[in-house]
């Protein structure tokens, strides 16, 4: 089965892809949501989930599938004390069949990141 990448634009210089697609599946590498698209901070847990979702959907999108695809996700916390709030915006955007998900309280790369989003889609 023939590996297809996803790629987004000012994303070339990292050392991964935002996606790659394998069949009828799609794999969403961790999306973060301490920097918004611009470059600017993003603060809270509220706004970087939604940060985090957002980007999301541009990577799904470039692949040819939507949020309503999504069939896994996995949440990382950098604190056990923002999971009510994470779930408050996370629920705003799998409303209708909502995917499988694992939530890990994790240490994250920088201080700034409070929370990572990745996800498997299959179209």
């Amino acid at each position: 089965m023939p590996k297809e990448v996803i790629t987004l634009p000012n994303t070339s210089t990292l050392p991964y892809s935002p996606g790659a697609k394998a069949g009828n599946f799609i794999f969403v590498s961790g999306q973060i949501g301490s920097v918004d698209a611009e470059g600017k901070e993003v603060p809270g847990i509220a706004g970087q989930t939604r940060e985090c979702l957002e980007k999301v959907k541009r990577v799904l999108a470039a692949g040819g599938a939507s949020l309503d695809d999504v069939v896994k996700v996995t949440v990382f916390l950098r604190n056990e004390t923002d999971f009510a709030a994470m779930n408050d915006t996370y629920q705003t955007y799998f409303s209708k069949a909502k995917p499988a998900r694992s939530t890990v309280v994790s240490g994250l790369p920088r201080p700034d990141m409070l929370i990572e989003v990745e996800c498997i889609a299959h179209v």
